[in-house]
């Protein structure tokens, strides 16, 4: 055989051992892309599918209940909000829409590290290894960052129970004020100095919010122990009942102002109770009328008020 004869034998051996190549390895060529094209197509549709759920399933839990009685969710918020409509909507969206954020981030995570490991498997990386040195450095952070998982669970709960909003007075232990935004992470108070708290969302133990639902009216009156009750109580029931009627306190006051009896007996008299549920924010001002119009009728009727003077009661000079 000559030298230029060995060459193209060489060739010819190696172009007849091709088909035999490709089908000793279709699997490896043909099968694995096909697998792993179907599971980043199943991945993406799982996670269209689960996106659309959870949009439905948010707008759905947050959406307020109409022509079933008393609104579930509409009497939360600040009076304000009971007002106007668009404002009460706005937040309603924003926490649908934040809620729906970090879920839908959850589950596409959730997707992508599952097909990720699915497209591993299929190209034959051994996942044992890689499972062991991902739990170590998870373990390492999650130690280093404990506090601020627990800050983004504890947001998650306070927009998904609607423990507080943007616009509510609430009392947070050492920050009192007004709601001025909510986070994930944090939640920042506006105080009556003007002062701005911000508060790491796991250290709240602890909420009263005064936005919610509905609020109290307590008004004590203290009369002179020679008082004759049944009278003092007629002139409250008729002061708490002109407020009741005067339109310009419609809407504050959910129900006619109501007399509890004798709170106390002390030094200064006899203290005799008168509460009235209200809106949200309005029991002040209510309060504040109702001992006007209690005063005026206290004093139409000659019933002595008890004041502190000294440490000593005395009723009103004659």
């Amino acid at each position: 055989m000559s030298p230029s004869e060995v060459p193209s034998s060489n060739a010819a051996d190696r172009a007849a051992a091709v088909p035999g190549w490709v089908q000793a390895n279709a699997e490896t060529l043909v099968g694995v892309p096909l697998r792993i094209l179907l599971i980043v197509l199943g991945a993406m549709l799982v996670r269209a599918l689960a996106k659309r759920a959870i949009a439905r399933a948010v707008e759905r839990i947050l959406q307020p209940a109409e022509g079933k009685g008393e609104p579930r969710r509409s009497p939360r918020g600040p009076a304000v909000l009971q007002r106007d409509a668009s404002r009460a909507a706005e937040r309603r969206q924003q926490r649908a829409r934040t809620i729906g954020s970090v879920l839908s981030s959850f589950v596409t995570i959730v997707i992508a590290v599952t097909a990720l490991a699915m497209v591993l498997d299929q190209i034959g990386i051994a996942l044992g290894p890689l499972l062991a040195s991902a739990g170590v450095v998870g373990l390492a952070i999650g130690f280093g960052a404990q506090s601020l998982v627990a800050d983004y669970l504890a947001g998650m709960l306070i927009m998904a129970e609607d423990q507080y909003g943007v616009g509510d007075s609430v009392d947070l232990g050492e920050a009192v004020g007004t709601v001025e935004n909510v986070g994930l992470r944090l939640t920042q108070v506006r105080d009556l100095n003007g002062g701005l708290w911000h508060i790491r969302n796991g250290e709240i133990l602890r909420v009263r919010n005064d936005s919610q639902d509905w609020a109290r009216a307590v008004l004590d009156v203290s009369v002179a122990y020679e008082s004759d009750l049944e009278k003092v109580y007629a002139v409250l029931e008729e002061a708490g009942r002109s407020l009741h009627k005067d339109p310009r306190f419609e809407g504050f006051l959910l129900e006619e102002p109501a007399i509890w009896g004798v709170q106390s007996l002390d030094a200064n008299g006899v203290v005799v109770r008168m509460a009235v549920r209200t809106a949200p924010l309005e029991q002040w001002g209510v309060t504040r009328e109702l001992r006007r119009r209690t005063k005026e009728a206290l004093d139409a009727a000659e019933i002595g008020v008890t004041v502190r003077t000294g440490g000593a009661a005395q009723g009103p000079a004659a």
